[in-house]
């Protein structure tokens, strides 16, 4: 089974993760990896590049010369293609560059990546990312902590943190992004990934069981939800909170039982 080291915000490795066998360690499929790199780089063509024939320009309307004893090639127009500021033959015309892939051949090419990556061991994990406040600085030397062997670094979060995108964006050899806008150009474009442990219980939930975005991430908040519940109340706490509830004192309590015995007592006499 693959596994990969935590770290925290101190640079320091603190335990080992074990990670998904079908999402993490499988053999990168490099036929699907092409074709789903081909696929999603030709979807962002825009496709509306356009060109005019000899039937668009406009002008050319007169013959330029006769027919015949001129001693030149006959022409009938002067926007036919040969001419300067003349129509364009078989030139770009607008039209879609949109190739599908099938879903599972998506996340086929996913794993793949995410596989190489913890193969490579430039997969870094993080325990919990907190920053005080958004400061590049503080940023590009919490980068400096960890062994972050490659150029590009893409970092990506389960929920937004105004604070690392704010301290990531004027780093230029670094990038951030929510964990559902994984894609595969991505995860091959950047050297190194890190990620906190919930994006890589997000991962697993999509690409290893097959959920998706909005239910991986309830069944996260779920999972919290379970993990911070607070303890429940002993028979030694149950007399402070009766006291407490009841809004008085110890002093008060005491004289309270003072004058109860002393009423007693002139009852008795």
């Amino acid at each position: 089974m693959p596994s990969t080291t935590v770290y925290n915000m101190a640079g320091e490795a603190v335990e080992k993760l074990e990670l998904s066998e079908q999402v993490f360690g499988v053999i990168p499929n490099m036929a699907v990896l092409h074709q789903v790199v081909t696929a999603q780089l030709v979807n962002r063509r825009q496709g509306n590049a356009s060109t005019k024939t000899r039937a668009e320009v406009s002008g050319g309307g007169k013959k330029p010369y006769r027919q015949k004893g001129t001693g030149r090639a006959r022409q009938g127009s002067t926007r036919a293609p040969q001419f300067r500021h003349g129509g364009t033959v078989f030139g770009p015309r607008p039209h879609p560059y949109h190739h599908d892939v099938p879903r599972k051949m998506r996340r086929l090419a996913i794993r793949s990546a995410l596989s190489d990556k913890v193969a490579n061991e430039k997969l870094i994990v993080l325990n919990e990312l907190i920053l005080e406040g958004p400061r590049t600085k503080d940023m590009v030397a919490f980068l400096d902590k960890l062994p972050l062997d490659g150029k590009q670094v893409l970092m990506m979060l389960p929920q937004r943190n105004e604070n690392a995108v704010l301290s990531l964006r004027n780093i230029p050899f670094a990038k951030v992004q929510h964990v559902s806008s994984i894609n595969v150009v991505e995860l091959l474009t950047h050297d190194c990934l890190i990620m906190p442990v919930k994006t890589v219980r997000w991962i697993e939930l999509v690409f290893g069981e097959g959920l998706s975005a909005e239910e991986a991430s309830a069944r996260i908040t779920d999972e919290e939800l379970d993990s911070g519940v607070p303890a429940e109340t002993t028979d030694d706490e149950e007399p402070e909170d009766s006291a407490s509830e009841s809004g008085m004192t110890d002093d008060e309590e005491l004289e309270n039982s003072a004058s109860e015995s002393a009423g007693a007592d002139s009852e008795e006499a």
